[in-house]
């Protein structure tokens, strides 16, 4: 495994272990009735979340032109991690919303 491959695989989980934790951040503020800091969350973990997926696109491409020539548990534990935390975004949203309306 090349240092290269292992430094974007971290890069993976790091970004999106962020935007995770922005979108787990996103529903504690609408919880306490802070929308606009709920919303701001959820905007910091688009961007970190863009980035990780910029990386792994990146990989997608390598190994689609034949350039990649390794896999293994580090990379699934990162596209794990970047599904993840698209699941914990869309369920963020889910419950600001529900915030939003019980607080009406």
């Amino acid at each position: 495994m090349t240092e290269a491959f292992e430094t974007a695989c971290f890069g993976i989980i790091t970004y999106v272990g962020t935007a995770r934790s922005c979108f787990v951040n996103a529903v504690q503020c609408a919880k306490q009735g802070d929308f606009e800091a709920a919303q701001e969350q959820i905007r910091q973990g688009d961007e970190a979340f863009t980035e990780g997926h910029h990386i792994h696109a990146d990989l997608l491409a390598q190994d689609a032109n034949g350039e990649l020539n390794e896999s293994g548990l580090i990379l699934m534990h990162a596209e794990d991690q970047l599904m993840s935390a698209e699941t914990f975004r869309i369920m963020a949203e889910e419950f600001i919303e529900v915030y939003k309306k019980i607080e009406k």
